[in-house]
C-alpha cells in the first residue's frame, strides 16, 4: 500500500477519541473558520449572546430530539466538563437515599472511572451490581446476571466501553428505578429508546464533534429528585433555565454538533441508517480478525463486541509495534491500544466510511502475509 496525503490521512482516523468527523462535515467547519455562512463572522469569533447562536442552540436540540423521538417532557442541554464531571454531578443530584444506594455495573475502564467519580467524602455509597473484573472485562453481564434494588435512587451503566471494546446490545436495569447512562461512545450512532432512560450523557469527541461539549439529555421527573444546595452551576436545572447558555458555552463544539446532526439526518438518513453503515463496518473489520488464524486476536466475547470500539492484539508486542508503525507511515491514524491495556483498537465512530475500514483490513491482511 501506498502512504496517503493529508486529505486521505484525515479519512483514515481511527482514533479513540477526538475521532473522524465526516469529510462533508470537516469542509463546512473549514470555511466556517473564516466565516460561518450568513453571518460574515468566523465561527471562533461569534458572541454566546448572539441571536445567531440562541437559535443555534435550539435547532440543535430539536435535531436531537428529533433524531431520538424525544418526547416533550425531556431536556437536552449542551454542558462543559466531559463525561467526568458528569460522574460526580449525577451522584451529587441524586444519590440522596443512604438506605437503597445508588446501583453501577463495573464493566470497563470507564465505568470504572465513574463509579470512581461518584464515590467521595460525604456522598451516600454505591452498590457494585455487577462487576466483569475477575473475567478481565472480557464479557458483558446479561439481566439474569443482575439482582437490582427496585427502591435505588438510580442504576447507571456505560453503553459501550471504548478501552475493552464491549457494548451493550440490549438495555439494561429495571424500569422502575431511573435510569442512568454515559452514552459518550455511541450516542447517535444507532437509534434507541430513549424514553426507557431518565438521563443520558455524552461526551462530543467520538460520534458527535470535537472535544468541548457534553449533551445531557434528562427527563423533567428526574428534576423534582436533585438533591437541595448544590452549587448553581452543578445543578442540572440553572442550565436549563438558561437554555445551555449560563456561562459562556463552547459555541465552536456546538455548531460542530449541529452540522453533525444535519448530516445525520440528510446525508446518512437518520440513525437506522447509520446503525446499519456501522455495523458493516464492524463486520468487515471482526471478519478480519476471525479468519486469521488467530494472528490477530479479540479477547472480548462475541456477543458482546462493540460495533465502535474492535480492540485485538497480535501474537507478540513486538509485532504489534511493527504493525502500528507500518500502519502510520501508510496514513492509518489513532490504532494504538488505550495506554491503559496497550495492543491495537480501531475506532468505527461516525465519522469513519467503510471504504476506510476496507482499506484498513487490506493492509492487515498484508501485514499478517507478509510477516
Amino acid at each position: 500500500m501506498k502512504s496517503k496525503s493529508p486529505t486521505d490521512r484525515n479519512l483514515l482516523n481511527f482514533s479513540g477519541g477526538p475521532g473522524a468527523l465526516a469529510d462533508c462535515v470537516l469542509r463546512q467547519v473549514q470555511a466556517s473558520l473564516e466565516s460561518v455562512p450568513g453571518v460574515g463572522l468566523s465561527i471562533l469569533g461569534i458572541s454566546h449572546r448572539s441571536k445567531w447562536f440562541i437559535d443555534l442552540v435550539a435547532d440543535t436540540e430539536e435535531r436531537i430530539r428529533s433524531l431520538l423521538n424525544l418526547s416533550n417532557d425531556y431536556h437536552v442541554l449542551f454542558l462543559q466538563g466531559g463525561a467526568t464531571q458528569q460522574f460526580s454531578t449525577v451522584a451529587m443530584a441524586f444519590n440522596q437515599n443512604s438506605r437503597h444506594p445508588a446501583q453501577y455495573l463495573d464493566t470497563g475502564y470507564w465505568s470504572g472511572k465513574s463509579i470512581e467519580g461518584a464515590t467521595f467524602e460525604a456522598q451516600p455509597k454505591i452498590r457494585v451490581a455487577w462487576s466483569g473484573k475477575s473475567s478481565h472485562y472480557s464479557r458483558l453481564p446479561t439481566p439474569a446476571d443482575l439482582e437490582l434494588d427496585k427502591d435505588a435512587p438510580y442504576f447507571h451503566y456505560v453503553s459501550n466501553e471504548t478501552v475493552e471494546g464491549l457494548q451493550f446490545k440490549e438495555i439494561m436495569g429495571l424500569d422502575c428505578v431511573p435510569r442512568i447512562c454515559d452514552m459518550s461512545s455511541d450516542f447517535l450512532s444507532k437509534p434507541i429508546a430513549a424514553d426507557r432512560f431518565s438521563l443520558i450523557y455524552a461526551h462530543a469527541q467520538k460520534n458527535l464533534g470535537p472535544a468541548g461539549v457534553t449533551i445531557v439529555v434528562i427527563k423533567d421527573d428526574m428534576l423534582k429528585q436533585i438533591k437541595p444546595g448544590l452549587p448553581p452551576f452543578l445543578d442540572y436545572r440553572t442550565h436549563i433555565n438558561a437554555h445551555s447558555n449560563f456561562n459562556t458555552p463552547p459555541v465552536f463544539a456546538i455548531y460542530v454538533v449541529n452540522l453533525i446532526t444535519q448530516w445525520l439526518m440528510h446525508e446518512v438518513g437518520g440513525l437506522q441508517s447509520m446503525n446499519e453503515i456501522n455495523e458493516e463496518k464492524a463486520k468487515c473489520l471482526y471478519d478480519q480478525i476471525d479468519y486469521s488464524d488467530n494472528f490477530y486476536q479479540s479477547s472480548v466475547s462475541a456477543e458482546d463486541r462493540s460495533c465502535m470500539n474492535v480492540a485485538f492484539r497480535l501474537p507478540t508486542q513486538a509485532l504489534e509495534q511493527a504493525f502500528l508503525t507500518q500502519a502510520e507511515s501508510l496514513g492509518f491514524s489513532g490504532l494504538g491500544g488505550h495506554r491503559s491495556v496497550g495492543g491495537v483498537r480501531a475506532s468505527l465512530y461516525n465519522g469513519v466510511t467503510l471504504n476506510a475500514v476496507r482499506e484498513l483490513t487490506e493492509f492487515m491482511s498484508d501485514f499478517r502475509a507478509n510477516v
